[in-house]
């Protein structure tokens, strides 16, 4: 199933996408594609449906962020072996954690907002998961029974604020307002045949910048979700990015394409949709 999540900010519905292409309204079966709507068994509830019964959403609604009321943005850094070549950093041997801000969460094709004092914008596409079940201390071969589904991410990073001012702080560097576009839409996971094999690509003005495959990645998702809960608890409707190919500006030789106001950025990965930002000046 394609889950989705359509409005206005903050009103945004639920919705599938039907064998068309086209939203059908949710509303009726489930809330919201949230936490708590897989905590309560609500992916149960809409496979039952009957999606052909379900109305029809008319125009082309904005799409909202695939999963809503985000307790836990967690993100994992230098996850591909080419990536983290690129960027002149040794392999991780256990794989690296941080946090993104939940309020830098927005839909997938939102504008991205060059943050007041920002000048080394880049981009990160990257795969997502979706926890759909209590993950506390996860044995390995029960780390895939706590994946919902999958979606495409993009890890807006500004770099000054995360390199170069108080050292390296990667949070503040990648928490602003609209740095987390998450979805078109949340994948359940029995449509991704293979999460470990799935091409993804990012452009920048139509120009090709990443170009990679989740085989690569030097963490799969499994051992990330085993991993992370190891550590600390994850909850349904948490949701963690897993890393990014090479082709980011800052790895640019000889000298990095930062994002400027005005460049549309467009990504996508195989079977998850794809994505569309436009980077605009900050009014405040």
């Amino acid at each position: 199933m394609k889950l989705v999540r359509y409005g206005a900010p903050g009103r945004e519905k639920p919705g599938i996408i039907d064998a068309d292409g086209k939203i059908r309204d949710l509303s009726k079966v489930v809330k919201d594609i949230d936490g708590e709507m897989l905590s309560q068994g609500g992916l149960a509830k809409i496979k039952k449906a009957n999606i052909k019964r379900l109305k029809p959403v008319p125009g082309k609604p904005r799409l909202g962020p695939c999963v809503g009321n985000v307790r836990n943005f967690i993100a994992i850094g230098l996850n591909y072996r080419d990536h983290a070549e690129e960027a002149g950093m040794p392999i991780p041997k256990e794989p690296v954690i941080f946090s993104k801000v939940t309020t830098s969460i927005c839909g997938p094709n939102d504008n991205t907002i060059m943050p007041k004092e920002g000048v080394k914008l880049d981009y990160e596409a990257e795969l997502g998961i979706v926890i759909g079940k209590r993950a506390r201390y996860l044995a390995k071969e029960k780390a895939k029974d706590a994946i919902a589904g999958y979606f495409i991410g993009n890890d807006v990073s500004e770099r000054v604020f995360q390199i170069e001012r108080s050292g390296s702080q990667w949070l503040k560097g990648k928490s602003c307002e609209t740095f987390g576009p998450i979805g078109p839409w949340l994948v359940t996971k029995d449509e991704i045949k293979d999460p470990q094999n799935l091409n993804m690509w990012l452009k920048v003005n139509g120009e090709d910048r990443q170009r990679g495959n989740t085989r690569t990645m030097i963490f799969d998702c499994e051992h990330l979700v085993w991993y992370c809960s190891q550590f600390f608890v994850m909850e349904p409707g948490d949701i963690i990015i897993t890393g990014t190919p090479p082709g980011v500006a800052l790895g640019m030789k000889p000298e990095p394409k930062f994002l400027k106001v005005g460049d549309v950025v467009t990504l996508g990965i195989d079977g998850l949709g794809e994505q569309r930002q436009k980077v605009v000046a900050s009014t405040r």
